[in-house]
């Protein structure tokens, strides 16, 4: 039986068990804590702690989510601590961590895989369990027992059947995301989740823009498909996608599928050469720098969901917030690096 540790947070009345198999983080959140957090992977530094009493064992000592002065202090990643004894640790909370879906470990079976770039695909995944998960959430997938384990987004909604869809690209040098590229079908993976705190949030009387670029598509066809399909949700839709050439660019309305006639895709490429080598029709430069253009409306008017590379994040946010006065509460995303 694997054995369990109780968590107390100091400042609160609040206490959790903790198995030993799991970190502190995910344990927190499947017990309905706000424990603050967001890539789950040890590279934000949202999850850092302090350990007043017991003592944990670090998965990841190199992770880039502390700096060397944190380290020295005794400062901790949630995310990467697992507890060797029980354990009174002082950690940010708050109600916008707590997961609407309590977050799980099980098994899932790969069921199909489909090209989209030459670089990236689309895995489809079935669990025994049906598929619950806020549209733009991710979860933790781990391929293979003893590999490493590695956030990728949901690219489908919540369903009873148990199909989970994850755009998987290949990283050169990726230690795990060329693993998927060999896997057969009926293979089985362990799928823990779902994490993630940039969901979408249709109560929000706004229209929508997505911006993404790679694998980052995923969430962003989420979050499409939820509220393009929610008759009740009748504001615009917009996708804004990124890459480097037209090689990078797959097919987005056939993936948005019913929901595409409601959605307005806005494709660009970053690499001049690429799309005069390519024949390439469409928009030339960075994605985020065609929202003015495109949006008919003030900036400040939209909802935004984002997800890709961290210069991208960076880039438009500082645009959106600087140059447009957005609010930083309509800005939506999860920092992965």
């Amino acid at each position: 039986m694997n054995p369990h540790f109780e968590i107390s947070l100091a400042g609160s009345e609040s206490s959790f068990a903790c198995a030993a198999d799991d970190t502190i983080l995910r344990a927190g959140l499947r017990q309905g804590l706000g424990l603050a957090y967001e890539c789950n992977t040890g590279a934000c530094g949202s999850c850092k702690f302090d350990l007043l009493e017991g003592e944990v064992f670090d998965l990841y000592p190199e992770a880039s989510g502390l700096r060397a002065k944190e380290r020295e202090k005794g400062k901790r990643l949630a995310c990467q601590c697992v507890p060797k004894a029980d354990c009174r640790i002082k950690i940010r909370t708050g109600d916008l961590y707590r997961s609407m879906v309590r977050p799980a470990r099980f098994r899932a079976r790969l069921i199909s895989y489909r090209a989209l770039t030459p670089d990236m695909g689309l895995f489809s995944f079935k669990s025994a369990c049906p598929a619950e998960f806020a549209a733009g959430q991710y979860a933790m997938l781990t391929p293979a027992a003893g590999a490493m384990t590695r956030a990728y987004s949901m690219s489908n909604t919540e369903n009873a059947e148990g199909v989970w869809e994850f755009i998987i690209r290949a990283v050169p040098g990726g230690a795990v995301s060329p693993l998927f590229g060999g896997l057969p079908e009926g293979h089985e993976v362990e799928i823990d989740g779902p994490f993630g705190v940039a969901y979408f949030r249709p109560q929000i009387d706004r229209p929508v823009v997505g911006i993404a670029g790679g694998s980052g598509l995923a969430p962003v066809l989420s979050i499409m498909h939820a509220a393009g399909m929610d008759e009740s949700f009748t504001r615009d839709l917009h996708v804004f996608y990124g890459g480097r050439g037209p090689a990078d660019i797959p097919d987005i309305p056939g993936l948005l599928g019913d929901a595409a006639a409601k959605v307005s895709c806005h494709p660009a490429v970053s690499m001049p050469e690429l799309a005069q080598q390519q024949g390439w029709q469409g928009d030339v430069g960075f994605v985020h720098e065609f929202l003015p253009e495109k949006l008919k409306q003030p900036l400040a008017d939209f909802e935004y969901y984002m997800a890709g590379p961290p210069a991208m994040i960076e880039a438009v946010v500082r645009m959106l917030v600087v140059e447009h006065k957005v609010a930083m509460e309509q800005i939506h995303f999860d920092r992965f690096f």
